[in-house]
């Protein structure tokens, strides 16, 4: 089975060798034209091949219980692909579900799906009618990203153990700090960074400067005095590289270096990830007072409308600030007063002004 991801350095591509021409065709318009980041035509590369195996089985082509890599998507033609009715997406999106594939996934899906169809019709021509169009699932139910809080967040750093201490501090100080992507941080070379900044190639190749501040300068200056004196060093312009080998890190021992100092804090088993490092520099960003523009433009965002979540988190924290209120608890008890059903006169101080003004409302 072909990967499209080399996960020793995720920006090079592996050959397609198990999914249609067309789809072939389709991720490298991806790719040379569009300039999607390679994680992202992975992700095309793995919902395409899925569907086109549910097709294969529709269409009696191989047996119902054969497993995935025994089909052979090779031989599907254009003609076949235009075969494709709204009724079969419709069908794959059902049975996805049953897959255990919840709303974002199946969303996501359609998107490949609508994208690739649309290619076919839009831009080469090859297809008359779209099978997607008018298929909508709906807005999928947005969930408020996982961070850690700032006591959290230093506990992280002041309890890494490893065996190289300066570089794995850099690495967690950068996600903290600055809110850069996974990809963003393996790829990171030498040649980037002037003075207090540093150039990232984010989602596109699009590029974006962003400030470093003391503590991401410090931890940069303790770890480039041992890096730069490694005696095995092959990737020269790689900022963060293997002790052993001297090579650039890849994403995976990047996830596995940061999953190792949770561990040793004490904030495994809680869903955190490099990915929620980014959320976790967010959060505290715009605690801290940024600006919502300043910080899109730090992350990385398209659009202001994705860094908006943000907001969010403020409000949910200011929510429950105030449910911890020591009355919060306090619940509504009525005068006992009231239990008579009729005016006490001897307890009245209503005067009859006050009536007077009353009734003359």
């Amino acid at each position: 089975m072909s990967s499209y991801i080399d996960t020793v350095h995720p920006e090079n591509h592996a050959p397609y060798l198990d999914i249609p021409d067309a789809v072939i065709e389709y991720l490298h318009y991806l790719d040379f034209v569009k300039l999607r980041s390679p994680r992202t035509i992975n992700g095309y590369y793995i919902d395409l091949r899925g569907f086109f195996r549910y097709m294969c089985i529709q269409w009696n082509r191989v047996a119902p219980d054969a497993s995935p890599e025994q089909i052979d998507l090779t031989g599907i033609t254009i003609q076949d692909i235009g075969q494709i009715t709204k009724r079969d997406i419709l069908n794959y999106l059902d049975d996805t579900r049953s897959h255990s594939n919840g709303a974002r996934a199946r969303a996501r899906k359609l998107s490949a799906l609508r994208g690739f169809f649309g290619y076919l019709r839009t831009q080469v021509g090859s297809l008359e009618n779209d099978p997607t169009e008018n298929i909508s699932l709906g807005s999928p139910k947005k969930t408020l990203p996982k961070y850690l809080t700032k006591d959290e967040s230093i506990e992280l750093l002041k309890n890494i153990q490893s065996d190289f201490y300066e570089r794995d501090y850099c690495i967690l100080t950068f996600f903290l700090n600055c809110g850069m992507r996974l990809a963003e941080l393996v790829s990171i070379d030498l040649q980037d960074f002037r003075d207090d900044t540093i150039r990232i190639i984010g989602k596109g190749h699009k590029e974006r400067l962003v400030y470093l501040n003391e503590a991401c300068l410090d931890a940069l200056a303790h770890y480039r005095a041992v890096r730069d004196g490694l005696p095995n060093l092959q990737d020269r312009k790689a900022l963060f590289v293997s002790k052993k080998t001297g090579r650039r890190l890849s994403a995976r021992r990047v996830e596995q270096i940061v999953a190792r100092c949770l561990q040793s804090a004490g904030l495994a088993d809680r869903g955190f990830s490099p990915h929620k490092l980014r959320h976790t520099a967010a959060t505290l960003l715009y605690q801290g007072g940024a600006d919502m523009l300043v910080l899109k433009e730090i992350l990385g965002h398209a659009n202001v409308s994705t860094t908006q979540i943000y907001t969010h988190i403020q409000q949910r924290e200011l929510r429950q600030a105030v449910a911890a209120s020591p009355l919060s608890q306090i619940s509504y008890t009525a005068s006992s007063q009231q239990d008579t059903g009729k005016d006490d006169a001897s307890g009245s101080t209503d005067t009859a002004e006050d009536q007077a003004a009353e009734d003359g409302k």
